[in-house]
């Protein structure tokens, strides 16, 4: 069996526990602060594939009362890097590149960000994720490819 990432294996121990998911995001948070913006909630975290939900509230709103394009880009990348580490082996770094975004529909209500691996993955370069914002009837609002840099520490250091 392949090494397992910090992060997956805090979730593995949190998420059935009471709090457990509620507990897991606020350190996730704790770690990257500006997710905390958007107030997420990690619904489910496995080798390729990771939740992440928001409620939509007047923090997160634009002007017309939708939840902002940003709010729903910034889930998107939550999500994906989330998926990214707990897919990828711990032997490599990972960052977001870029992220390319299609907006399909107005978004209403509270929000779940489903990501999703590329078919094919390189050891190392360019890892492209998917990821697909649904609002409570499931329509995608939002579509997102997130290209990830993989790469290997040059001094032999790896995640754990």
């Amino acid at each position: 069996m392949a090494s397992q990432s910090r992060v997956l294996k805090l979730w593995q121990r949190l998420e059935n526990r009471p709090g457990g998911h509620w507990l897991f995001t606020r350190l996730v948070c704790w770690q990257a602060p500006y997710f905390a913006s958007i107030k997420p909630r990690v619904h489910v975290l496995e080798a390729g594939r990771c939740e992440v939900g928001i409620r939509k509230r007047r923090a997160v709103t634009n002007h017309i009362g939708s939840v902002h394009a940003i709010a729903m880009c910034n889930m998107a990348e939550l999500a994906g890097g989330l998926m990214t580490d707990a897919t990828v082996t711990p032997a490599y770094r990972w960052i977001p590149k870029g992220m390319t975004v299609e907006y399909r529909a107005i978004a209403k209500t509270d929000l779940v960000a489903r990501a999703y691996p590329p078919e094919a993955s390189a050891a190392e370069g360019d890892y492209v994720v998917g990821v697909d914002v649904h609002d409570r009837d499931d329509q995608v609002v939002l579509h997102a490819d997130i290209t990830m840099w993989l790469s290997q520490p040059k001094s032999g250091r790896t995640r754990k």
